[in-house]
């Protein structure tokens, strides 16, 4: 059944891919994008006119309550994915990522909590909440553990969502993606950094190549956001999605390389390196209870994933800024 849906984040990387998704499904889509002085609206400028002549735009900041709730107003659903994502930035700027993150949240829930029509709202969260895997593969009782400023606001926004659910019965539910890839996506996230490196020369700059991660693919990640809002088993709970594979970085540069016919050289690059208690050593999903709740698995292998993205960065390889660091 149709719905008016409200995505927020929507100009983003999974935003985007959400919007086509929910247009595709029949829903009616509004979208709240972050205002700019170019009218720049991100990702959902890639998108065809047949997609963007059914979505109602909204500008303005999850920072202000009175934007958020001019977006919330009329809405069934909300499906809240703007945030500060980058884990480099949150370094350098962990104020701005409280700001966004947590109290931009808070203003989704005070907005929905004040709406008659809301029927969902899914916040976005994170698998970098979990920290370095204590045991695998991860499922949803798995400790928290921010080892980041961005992870310990993402602990905290989940956290005030499940406590509105519980405190003024607020129909909400918390998705855990964990590293979604495709594209579209920015080169701060590590697949994009290293096929548009490559795509430039063999010689590559990276950080550790340790880290193990469980990667699933943007269409994938929509899909889940769709069923968790249609899933009332959900309502009060948070649900992991992911592949349920994992692999090193170092694996994953000589997947891509392989797809690539390309020989990779990595040079490590210190800039790139997280501080050791702040690097997420394994990431691997448990999905039983996607499975369960709303019959979701991925349907996308890894190498399918990893040939659409490389045919993005190649077509749109001026979009990044190879040889420089993004954070």
């Amino acid at each position: 059944m149709a719905k008016k849906t409200l995505v927020t984040g929507a100009a983003g990387f999974i935003g985007s891919h959400l919007v086509e998704a929910l247009v595709q499904s029949g829903h009616q889509v509004r979208v709240l994008v972050r205002y700019n002085g170019r009218d720049d609206r991100g990702h959902l400028d890639r998108l065809p006119a047949s997609v963007m002549d059914h979505v109602e735009v909204h500008r303005g900041d999850l920072k202000d309550p009175e934007a958020v709730r001019k977006a919330v107003r009329g809405q069934e659903w909300v499906l809240h994915l703007g945030a500060l994502i980058a884990i480099p930035y949150s370094y350098q700027n962990p104020l701005d990522v409280v700001q966004t993150n947590v109290l931009g949240t808070t203003h989704i829930l005070d907005a929905c909590r004040d709406s008659s029509t809301i029927e969902r709202a899914v916040l976005t969260s994170t698998s970098e909440v979990y920290g370095t895997a204590q045991y695998v593969p991860i499922d949803e009782a798995h400790p928290l553990v921010g080892q980041s400023p961005y992870a310990a606001t993402k602990i905290a926004s989940d956290a005030m969502g499940l406590s509105y659910y519980r405190s003024f019965q607020l129909p909400v539910t918390v998705l855990r993606p964990f590293n979604t890839f495709g594209p579209r996506q920015s080169a701060r996230a590590i697949i994009p950094s290293i096929i548009s490196q490559v795509l430039v020369s063999p010689k590559i700059k990276l950080g550790s190549l340790d880290p193990r991660r469980d990667l699933t693919y943007v269409k994938d990640t929509a899909s889940a956001f769709i069923a968790i809002a249609g899933c009332d088993a959900a309502l009060g709970r948070t649900v992991n999605v992911g592949r349920g594979e994992d692999l090193t970085i170092g694996e994953l540069v000589e997947r891509i390389g392989r797809l690539m016919g390309i020989q990779i050289e990595v040079e490590t690059d210190e800039q790139r390196v997280r501080p050791q208690k702040s690097e997420v050593g394994r990431l691997l999903a448990g999905t039983k209870l996607a499975q369960e709740l709303f019959d979701w698995k991925s349907a996308y292998t890894l190498d399918q994933g990893l040939e659409a993205t490389i045919e993005y960065v190649r077509n749109y390889l001026s979009d990044y800024r190879v040889g420089q660091y993004t954070t």
